[in-house]
């Protein structure tokens, strides 16, 4: 069966694919930007305003709104990262599990801060999607080209780990290596009733081992419902009466979320790359799958204009070309340096990665040339890319994170007739990543069997008193359709700006269009003109 593509690691952190691929010509997905001298002390944090930052509707969370950062060195959470240290510090939040028993048992989130090295204006908090992305990861990647940016000089720019992901405690890990190598040994294309029933089977098995190791009052508080609480919280820690926020792909779902709820509380917010918090679930992954056969097509285009594209020069028969290519790894791994070999199952998502972002077009054409000589090194290192798996043999936690966190934001699908359905539609919406083995039957994933119910549900945003705030969508972004961006536009009553590219997410990137503008907005609350288009 065909498996709907997930939202998950949609801001590209492009230097971290250097060392994946070994690399040397890779430019960064802010490239451009340029590298930043360190100062010569660092940056002091946020000074304190006492009783001005706590909640005053509830005393109960006073000391957790009232908590002093220990800020302190980052090497412990990045003990490899390229970003400047004189200007970074990392620490940790406290916040509770459950806002209402705030006696109960705590969550601690990691953070990392680049301090402003001008006339600061305050702190600007970042997410880089997901669910499951770690904010300090992507601030580690980004922080020496944020911090030469106008705006690395006048905010301190907070990058986070959401409760559950990354570096925050507890961590939603719920399967061992050896779980995750096993489970991508396996093409998961039967669709017999024998065949959905083992996909079901190993769907419900990861619920139960998350509940078995996590808890269900742990699983029951990590959405997206109780991240923003926290947020407020790290607000209120920071010492800022109001919030400057940039959220990418899932994190502008964070954001809509936070503006619904705290909607005094923002200064400033850009929501780059929106996931429709309206959305029907069905529609919206079928609007995914056909943006990605989009991306797909443009790369084709584009791989056969060179010479020795493996897809060929027709631009008409590229995806029966991708399909012959990819279905032969069905039963028959491709060879590989790494003993694991390629399947068909990575060989989609080592593509689906690539579609992202043009930047990673050359190593999927490198790739597919690769596979039609029957080696799958190339796209096995973008598969493990998007998995979290280092070198060593070592996932990441943001699968499981993205799988928990995604189950508790929102409906399953479990309806029999709309799974069966939905394989028929998602196979006619991206036929580059149709197995062929279609026969109208579906299986229900891993939310359909969650040991704890939802904490939210699909509807529109009502956030009065809120600010203008600004959207920025992409037109042909293959995981968050453009209409998705206008739509949350429509919701916040945002200033909607345009970017026309084959890309997810485009803000300060390089694009001076959009950029400047954008800085303007953050900087002084300028709004982008009416319409702007880049």
């Amino acid at each position: 069966m065909i498996r709907p593509t997930p939202r998950r690691f949609l801001r590209v952190i492009v230097p971290a694919l250097v060392l994946a691929l070994g690399a040397s010509a890779c430019t960064s997905g802010t490239s451009g930007l340029g590298s930043v001298a360190e100062r010569p002390s660092s940056v002091p944090g946020p000074s304190a305003a006492p009783g001005s930052s706590i909640d005053p509707a509830d005393g109960t969370l006073a000391r957790f709104y009232g908590q002093q950062i220990a800020w302190g060195s980052c090497g412990e959470f990045l003990p490899d990262g390229q970003y400047p240290e004189q200007r970074s510090r990392c620490g940790r939040l406290t916040v509770p599990v459950d806002y209402a028993k705030p006696d109960g048992a705590t969550a601690s989130i990691a953070m990392f801060r680049l301090g402003a090295s001008g006339d600061r204006r305050g702190v600007l908090l970042t997410d880089p999607g997901g669910p499951g992305g770690s904010g300090v990861d992507f601030m580690g990647s980004a922080a020496g080209q944020f911090a030469d940016l106008e705006i690395g000089k006048r905010f301190d720019i907070i990058g986070f780990d959401p409760r559950g992901v990354g570096r925050s405690t507890p961590a939603i890990r719920c399967r061992s290596d050896a779980e995750r190598d096993r489970v991508r040994a396996t093409d998961w294309v039967d669709t017999s009733p024998a065949g959905i029933d083992a996909v079901q089977k190993r769907n419900a098995s990861v619920g139960a081992e998350c509940a078995q190791k996590l808890g269900k009052d742990f699983l029951a508080h990590v959405g997206t419902a109780d991240v923003v609480r926290d947020m407020d919280v790290m607000r209120g820690a920071l010492r800022a009466d109001q919030l400057n926020y940039l959220g990418y792909s899932y994190g502008t779902r964070i954001g809509a979320a936070y503006a619904e709820q705290f909607p005094t509380r923002v200064r400033a917010m850009i929501n780059d790359g929106a996931v429709d918090p309206a959305a029907d679930p069905i529609a919206d992954v079928v609007a995914q799958n056909a943006g990605f056969q989009r991306a797909f097509e443009r790369f084709a285009v584009d791989c056969a204009s060179m010479p020795q594209c493996a897809l060929g020069t027709d631009p008409t028969k590229v995806t029966a070309r991708y399909q012959q290519l990819v279905r032969s790894l069905i039963g028959r791994p491709a060879r590989t340096t790494d003993p694991r070999g390629l399947t068909y199952a990575d060989a989609i998502t080592g593509t689906g990665q690539a579609l992202y972002t043009r930047t990673l077009w050359r190593y999927l054409r490198d790739g597919l040339a690769q596979l039609s000589t029957g080696r799958g090194d190339t796209l096995l290192r973008l598969a493990d890319l998007y998995e979290g798996r280092d070198r060593s043999g070592r996932y990441d936690n943001s699968a499981d994170a993205f799988t928990a966190i995604r189950c508790v934001d929102g409906p399953a699908i479990t309806d029999r007739a709309a799974l069966d359905k939905l394989d028929v539609t998602l196979r006619a919406s991206a036929p580059f990543r149709d197995d062929g083995r279609g026969s109208g039957r579906g299986a229900a994933d891993e939310c359909a069997y969650w040991p704890v119910p939802p904490t939210s549900t699909p509807h529109r945003i009502d956030a009065k008193g809120l600010p203008t705030t600004v959207v920025l969508s992409t037109t042909d972004d293959p995981a968050t359709p453009y209409e998705a961006g206008v739509s949350l536009a429509d919701q916040l009553r945002a200033r909607l700006m345009t970017f026309k590219g084959t890309q997810h997410t485009a803000s300060f990137e390089g694009v001076e269009c959009l950029d400047a503008p954008l800085t303007r907005y953050l900087v002084d609350l300028t709004l982008p003109a009416v319409g702007t288009t880049c």
